[in-house]
């Protein structure tokens, strides 16, 4: 039973249940910060967050209780009321998952609202970021020997006209015109606080999503839209105060925010954050589960290629029986990687759906039901959800859709008039309810989580003289799920090489994760009828060389051929092979990838066969 009082979803018979009582019953706060109070009230001494320092055991952690946790935010909302004077505090975040973060979200959603950015992003974007959401306070890590975010703030400080406050985490430099965060934190007061937000509907946050610098995409999500999803969630869980979550996702991505942080603490649980890097922190991942043994974690969150990771980290005797479950989203999840996850470790995996538009919840598999092979689960309750009936792309309506971007015009062909978020990933649901995604038709790249548009990649190649048509897509990759790669055609007369396009296009482009791993020069791209590019076919041909280099790479070229098509919607990947020996070696290479394949036996040596 979780705070609300609302059972362990396990099927779509009690998703009916839920929804046949009032809306109110299942979602009873107006505000953040309200969710935040009530599980503090209940479980005032119970841990909420958790701290992992450092990777030496040997260092304790920090932890705050619900009652603090609450106390906290109410400081942090104090503060940044204060800093905004008679404006709105609108407070944009430069934070890796670290407890500051945590207290600066959501005290940013009860002043006002929070706009967290990837701080891996260039100082330009970042810019256009803050000044697309008149950002009027600024969050940021201070100089730091692990992750250096402070030097892009003093360029963002010249280039942001409307940023006039900036606090620093962990210490401000002399002279820098910013303030101590912990300091100035520590000084307010976390009584209760005189009103909060009355309107579940009031505007909490703004959520970027993968855009050009001259045109940022920024999500509006609604107190209502933050507490569905979150909620929803712990309900897909069954999440209760006994759960600790492993939480390393940054909160610029809806699943470090919503999906587990804010569904634990509502739950009344405690969201433990595996140090300043998280999973990029390499003695802490080869530590992974004797953490998960001395913080008796009951929930593991992590991306597929996390998983693929955790495959390879060695169990030295530790005890994991509190782990209940391994909850993944954020790129498409090999049924093979999990079904070789659960045999190999005895934890059960879990997949879900969800948007940046809709804060970060669609569908989830229930922890309380068998896992469905290539299933996203079932619905949110009072979350409708789709298949339009010409092109089969899922689209969804409910409390958890928010009300669309900043810039209206962004809007058309993702949110209707009538409430429908239009996905862009294709899928089928079946008599269940379960959810199925088996492509998707938007264009957007998914790289470890991180949405990169194509035209951020296409513009920039554009920009060289000998380029007349660019298009990036892409291609498979057993660590990152995707990576961008790009294929260009050149100008009549024009010459230039992959090594000059790519150090090009790297001038232009203002993300790394966007950097193109291989630029591709053809005769001409594929076209469609109308003389629209047709990336369908540049995407077989991106998975056609990864799966080529791959079967070289693991020694099966002399015994596997691979055949790359398009077979109705789907992609599909086809192998031959002329040994059985070699059936296992090939099943093993493909367990990282989110491809669905067939293997196809035969008996006469590769070499003997014509094309």
């Amino acid at each position: 039973m979780g705070t609300h009082g609302v059972p362990a979803i396990r099927d779509i018979a009690d998703i009916r249940a839920i929804e046949a009582r009032p809306y109110t019953d299942f979602m009873p706060h107006s505000c953040v910060l309200q969710g935040l109070e009530h599980a503090a009230h209940l479980h005032a001494d119970r841990t909420a967050l958790t701290y992992i320092q450092s990777a030496n055991l040997e260092q304790p952690a920090l932890r705050w209780t619900h009652a603090e946790f609450a106390n906290t935010v109410r400081q942090a909302a104090r503060l940044f009321t204060g800093l905004a004077g008679d404006a709105q505090a609108r407070v944009a975040m430069l934070l890796p998952a670290i407890p500051q973060a945590y207290f600066t979200l959501w005290g940013a959603e009860t002043a006002g609202i929070a706009c967290p950015i990837n701080y891996l992003l260039g100082e330009e974007h970042i810019a256009d970021l803050i000044n697309a959401a008149n950002i009027n306070i600024l969050v940021a890590l201070g100089p730091n020997a692990e992750l250096d975010i402070w030097t892009k703030v003093p360029g963002l400080m010249q280039r942001c006209p409307s940023l006039k406050h900036v606090l620093a985490v962990g210490g401000a430099p002399a002279g820098s015109g910013a303030q101590d965060f912990d300091l100035s934190l520590a000084a307010m007061s976390g009584e209760p606080l005189p009103a909060h937000h009355g309107d579940g509907g009031g505007l909490a946050a703004l959520f970027h999503t993968g855009g050009t610098t001259g045109q940022p995409k920024l999500a509006q999500h609604t107190h209502a839209n933050q507490l569905h999803a979150a909620w929803g969630a712990a309900c897909m869980y069954g999440a209760s105060e006994k759960d600790v979550v492993l939480n390393g996702f940054p909160l610029f991505h809806v699943a470090g925010s919503f999906v587990y942080g804010l569904s634990t603490l509502l739950a009344g649980g405690e969201v433990v954050l595996p140090t300043l890097l998280g999973m990029r922190n390499t003695a802490f991942t080869k530590a992974y589960w004797k953490f998960v043994e001395r913080h008796r974690i009951t929930l593991l969150a992590a991306v597929p290629t996390i998983i693929s990771t955790l495959m390879t980290i060695e169990k030295n005797g530790e005890d994991l029986a509190s782990v209940r479950c391994l909850l993944t989203g954020g790129s498409p999840l090999p049924t093979e990687l999990a079904d070789a996850f659960e045999q190999r470790m005895g934890i059960g995996v879990r997949n879900i759906l969800g948007m940046t538009e809709c804060a970060g919840v669609i569908a989830i598999e229930p922890i309380a039901a068998p896992r469905i092979a290539g299933s996203v689960g079932l619905p949110l309750p009072f979350t409708e959800v789709q298949v339009s009936t010409e092109e089969g792309i899922l689209r969804l309506r409910g409390p958890n859709v928010g009300p669309g971007y900043t810039n209206a015009a962004s809007n058309e062909g993702v949110f209707s008039a009538d409430g429908w978020l239009v996905t862009g990933d294709i899928g089928h649901i079946d008599a269940a309810g379960h959810v199925f995604v088996t492509g998707r038709a938007k264009d957007v790249i998914i790289r470890s989580s991180h949405n990169i548009d194509p035209a951020v990649i296409e513009d920039a190649l554009l920009r060289h003289p000998a380029v007349l048509l660019a298009a990036a897509v892409g291609a498979p990759d057993e660590y990152a799920g995707e990576i961008p790669v790009a294929y260009v055609s050149l100008r009549p007369g024009c010459t230039a090489d992959t090594a000059e396009l790519s150090a090009f296009a790297q001038q232009h482009i203002p993300e790394r994760p966007a950097y193109p791993k291989a630029i591709h020069i053809l005769p001409a791209l594929p076209v469609t009828a109308i003389g629209k590019l047709f990336k369908p076919e540049l995407r077989v041909m991106a998975t056609q060389a990864v799966m080529e280099e791959q079967l070289q790479k693991n020694g099966l070229h002399a015994s596997a051929r691979v055949h790359v098509a398009i077979e109705g919607r789907e992609q599909v990947v086809r192998f031959t092979i002329s040994e059985e020996a070699a059936m296992p070696a090939l099943r093993a290479m493909m367990q990282g990838f989110a491809l669905k394949y067939h293997i196809d036996p035969v008996t006469r040596p590769l070499e003997a066969q014509t094309a």
